[in-house]
């Protein structure tokens, strides 16, 4: 999953006003005993699409009498569309999303209980607190299967001309990167560029490395408070750039593919970017271009939120056992990998993590990518009924003033509790 890539949007409205009388469905043709069942994938990239039509074609050519039919959906309005297919009855058996867009949809009822029909492998390839980004009201509504962290890539070159030695071990301190941004500030070059034009899911996800989680209670019972732990992170990259001038305030007003072709002509020594963004630097980078990923950030903890994009079954499907059984095919360890390489994030479960690593040889940064897997965690914001509308009308509006340095830390903290309160009804 790469969360910059998706489109956050407000399901709980249009549930109310359209996910209401929706009958049974069809969504298979059924001749001579066969079943067809229909899997919506949001695979975009050449070499996803590639892997994942190869893991259909196999599964087909294995099960002649369940056989399934790949059907290309889009990241930019997989929610919409799955409104409108399941108000119709005409939702996919196999539904491809990501874990903090099905909450809605599996309160209503939309979405299968998978509990008892993942296989005992794929429940125990899976760490434990990946799982809670799936379970909804106690039950299993999805197969997590690819994620994104949060990592620092350095120009190794430009640390070692500021003397920064490259850090190495589990994690890197926040601190440390404060250090060698200032440190490699200079001739008329910054030290770090950070992408932050939308910055709500960077700073809720990193939050979490003081232990800021912005949210206390779920579904619409949930309430903001932003306090120490919260501010932590933003606080930093806010005297990053207008205390010590290490950091471009430029960026925090640019996406991340703008900073990294910034970064690419060493007009930084280092970048924040999601885990990703390797794919760009092994594809783009001159030979002489000596670029290295550096341990995952930590605070109090190293975590960051887990928002994995998902294999969900259809409650409407006449076939939800034929629909888990090629669920439990497509997490096999050499399936997941290959999407996983195929779209450079990071495999949900241990055995195709290791997999990646093999067949990546350790290159491009990958070994320290994949060891982030063991600090992604579900965050509470995943559980929040009214989150996508927060977002994007309090917390992403709020965020840019004060990284524009409009307004001061307890006026975003007032404008992201009261918000909530706006926008969740009091």
């Amino acid at each position: 999953m790469k969360i910059t890539r998706y489109a956050a949007v407000a399901v709980s409205a249009a549930l109310a006003l359209a996910l209401t009388g929706c009958g049974s469905s069809d969504n298979s043709s059924d001749k001579g005993g066969k079943v067809t069942l229909k899997f919506q994938s949001l695979a975009y990239q050449d070499t996803t699409v590639k892997a994942t039509k190869a893991i259909v074609a196999a599964w087909n050519q294995a099960h002649p009498d369940v056989q399934v039919d790949y059907v290309q959906g889009s990241w930019d309005s997989v929610q919409d569309k799955l409104v409108t297919q399941f108000q119709g009855g005409t939702a996919p058996d196999i539904i491809q999303d990501e874990s903090a867009g099905i909450t809605g949809f599996a309160q209503q009822g939309y979405l299968a209980d998978l509990g008892d029909k993942l296989s005992a492998g794929v429940k125990k390839d899976v760490p434990d607190s990946i799982w809670k980004t799936v379970t909804v009201d106690g039950k299993v509504v999805a197969a997590p299967t690819l994620l994104q962290s949060y990592m620092v890539f350095a120009n190794v070159d430009l640390l070692k001309k500021a003397g920064v030695a490259v850090p190495t071990g589990d994690t890197w301190s926040w601190d440390a990167l404060r250090a060698a941004a200032k440190a490699t500030t200079k001739d008329g070059h910054y030290g770090l560029g950070f992408g932050l034009s939308q910055p709500t899911a960077s700073m809720l996800s990193l939050g979490l490395n003081f232990g800021g989680t912005y949210f206390t209670g779920t579904g619409e019972d949930a309430q903001v408070k932003v306090g120490d732990a919260e501010l932590a992170v933003p606080e930093r990259i806010h005297q990053m750039a207008y205390d010590d001038k290490s950091l471009d305030p430029v960026t925090l007003t640019q996406a991340g593919s703008d900073v990294m072709t910034a970064f690419l002509k060493g007009k930084y020594a280092l970048t924040v970017q999601g885990s990703y963004a390797a794919q760009t630097l092994a594809e783009n980078a001159p030979s002489s271009f000596h670029w290295a990923v550096l341990p995952v950030l930590a605070g109090t903890t190293a975590d960051q939120a887990a928002d994995p994009q998902t294999m969900s079954v259809a409650a409407q499907s006449k076939h939800v056992d034929d629909a888990a059984d090629f669920i439990n095919y497509y997490m096999q360890s050499e399936n997941l990998a290959k999407v996983a390489e195929g779209d450079w994030l990071i495999p949900a479960t241990m055995s195709a993590a290791t997999q990646v690593k093999t067949d990546t040889k350790g290159a491009n940064g990958w070994p320290t990518i994949l060891a982030s897997l063991n600090h992604l965690v579900a965050a509470p914001f995943q559980s929040v009924t009214n989150y996508p509308q927060w977002k994007d009308q309090i917390a992403t509006p709020a965020f840019q003033k004060y990284l524009g340095n409009e307004i001061s830390s307890d006026e975003l903290a007032k404008q992201l509790e009261d918000g909530w309160k706006s926008v969740n009804g009091g």
